[in-house]
């Protein structure tokens, strides 16, 4: 199997594995207990949020540990939501669903949206994010990278504009924390998932600025500081840390291997596959993602022929598997949707090798040949 999936999960490594076994087998008491075991799993997740906000640039007390970049994301929206009553909420028109879903439920409640859309490039200008605010806005969405397109938005530049005008500023990361330092300067509120750079599933970290006004999600006991309720996952947090002090610290070195094969890759598909279009600006782009449109081909069906023949490729957002309409990204940057609907994600990691990118062309160039004819 050749796995071109990177940005819908990662492989676990070994070694943070290896950190998180004994959290499942030997120290196993709740870290709520009064009791030795109790207290080393306390001390463990302790030592977990002192290691990720330092590699962060946050205080600890600003990390929560969360199940991902879900919740995450519901508990800024609805948590910001909840604590003003009222108001309007600006998003970028390619945020994941758990953002634009969460928007959406608030207006039923009565708050009001604005989505803005990208231009051709899948960039949102700060500009025409900042020209949707009003006098009433609370709370603006607009996310580190698109999961689709991999093309990394100006967050810098919307975070300074939103805390001048006092509006809560929440940064989806997910797709950029193993590429990307984490924008504590410039965000209220900042989403990652373990999964996505070679941690477990189900362990997440939401990053919170002291005072920033949010109301939990998740009412329960005093965990997590009284802020989400639910016994803590500790082998979850502690390789969630382990994962993330992995990346950081093979960061420069990642990003370059991962860009080159990526490059390589691309560069023989659209010089080797007619009628192959690339979706966004690769000037723009995290070294990992290439979101390439096939001109008489169904991403759909591409994906399944390539599937049929080990590898494993996506059509866009895993959480949107299935959906028979075309990716709601690339019809907000003004693709039709015809290459809409023909768009194939390929997402490279530091355990793709450049053998398997070369046999990924292969297979892909008998593929769409099957398909067009």
């Amino acid at each position: 199997m050749i796995y071109l999936d990177n940005a819908a999960s990662t492989r676990l490594d070994d070694e943070v594995l290896s950190e998180m076994t004994p959290y499942l087998t030997e120290n196993y008491g709740n870290a709520q207990a009064q009791h030795s075991a109790g207290r080393a799993s306390a001390n463990a997740i302790s030592s977990a949020r002192d290691k990720i906000a330092a590699l962060a640039g946050c205080a600890a007390e600003e990390v929560y540990f969360v199940s991902g970049g879900t919740e995450a994301a519901n508990t800024a929206v609805k948590g910001v939501c909840a604590r003003r009553g009222k108001g309007h909420l600006v998003l970028s028109a390619i945020e994941h669903p758990a953002l634009s879903e969460s928007a959406l439920d608030m207006q039923k409640l009565g708050f009001e949206v604005t989505f803005v859309s990208p231009d051709e490039s899948g960039a949102v200008s700060a500009e025409k994010v900042i020209a949707a605010f009003r006098d009433d806005t609370i709370f603006c969405a607009v996310m580190a990278a698109n999961n689709e397109t991999g093309v990394i938005q100006p967050v810098e530049a919307i975070g300074k504009a939103c805390r001048d005008r006092g509006v809560f500023f929440f940064v989806d990361c997910v797709q950029t924390a193993a590429y990307l330092p984490l924008p504590v300067k410039f965000a209220d509120g900042i989403g990652v998932s373990s999964h996505k750079f070679y941690g477990p599933k189900g362990s997440g970290v939401l990053i919170l600025k002291r005072g920033s006004g949010v109301m939990r999600l998740i009412s329960g006991g005093l965990q997590e500081r009284g802020f989400r309720g639910g016994t803590v996952n500790t082998a979850g947090v502690v390789g969630t840390a382990a994962a993330y002090e992995r990346v950081v610290l093979a960061r420069d070195k990642t990003n370059a291997y991962v860009s080159a094969l990526r490059d390589k890759f691309l560069s023989r598909v659209l010089n080797e596959i007619g009628g192959a279009h690339l979706n966004g600006d690769i000037n723009k782009m995290l070294p990992s993602v290439a979101n390439i449109s096939f001109d008489g081909c169904d991403g759909a069906n591409l994906i399944a022929v390539l599937d049929l023949n080990g590898l494993c490729v996506s059509t866009g957002a895993a959480c949107n598997a299935g959906a028979a309409t075309p990716s709601k990204t690339l019809l907000a940057m003004g693709c039709d949707a015809a290459r809409a609907k023909s768009a194939v994600r390929f997402s490279f990691g530091k355990h793709n090798t450049e053998k398997e990118a070369d046999a990924a062309v292969e297979l892909l160039k008998s593929a769409v040949s099957k398909i067009r004819k």
